[in-house]
């Protein structure tokens, strides 16, 4: 809605390519203590006056989640942004590697190893480790977090390339990138906004 006429009626394509982006894929586990503060609250009213009293309850959570297939790309060229937001593919698709894929794709090889792609599947891990085992405490209003504490286990670590297409544009002299998961076709980019609209 806040896209410019423009670029809409405008806009050209500056070149479209389909590219097999490198990935590394991280498998283990997550074992996830941690423990919140869970908040009830009753009001009732005395005379004039609203009454809220609050319970306050240590809510501990422990549990282990298992990972399967964490993408992290291995390119320095492809934005981190742009190949996580088109995720996810099916992963049960994958083939085995053959030439025969390659006609019309570009393939690039890894410019980043597994170990150096280590740090953000952990991340990724971590942070999911931890919003899975804050879902399962239900049934407060609030619920802060005290204490956390993750321990990642290691599991096995592959390498696969998957179909990404690159899209370039230009308007009123800047250049938008757009990418788009070469199996679902999933779309991510960055648009002009109107000023005047916004």
């Amino acid at each position: 809605k806040l896209l410019p006429k423009a670029f809409v009626n405008e806009n050209t394509i500056s070149e479209i390519q389909g590219v097999y982006v490198p990935f590394w894929f991280f498998n283990g586990q997550a074992y996830v203590d941690a423990t919140f503060d869970g908040t009830k609250s009753i009001s009732h009213r005395d005379g004039e006056y609203r009454i809220t009293e609050t319970s306050h309850f240590d809510v501990i959570r422990k549990g282990t989640v298992s990972f399967t297939n964490i993408p992290v790309d291995a390119s320095k060229k492809m934005s981190d942004e742009h190949m996580d937001a088109i995720e996810p593919y099916d992963y049960n698709e994958l083939k085995p590697f053959s030439n025969a894929y390659l006609p019309g794709y570009l393939a690039e090889k890894h410019s980043i190893s597994a170990e150096e792609s280590m740090p953000r599947a952990e991340e990724r891990a971590k942070n999911t480790a931890l919003s899975l085992i804050r879902a399962d405490a239900i049934g407060y209003e609030t619920l802060t977090t005290k204490y956390h504490n993750v321990q990642l286990e290691r599991g096995k670590v592959y390498y696969a390339l998957l179909p990404v297409y690159m899209l370039t544009t230009k308007f009123q002299g800047q250049n938008y990138l757009f990418a788009m998961n070469g199996q679902t076709g999933k779309f991510i980019g960055n648009l002009p906004v109107d000023n005047g609209k916004y």
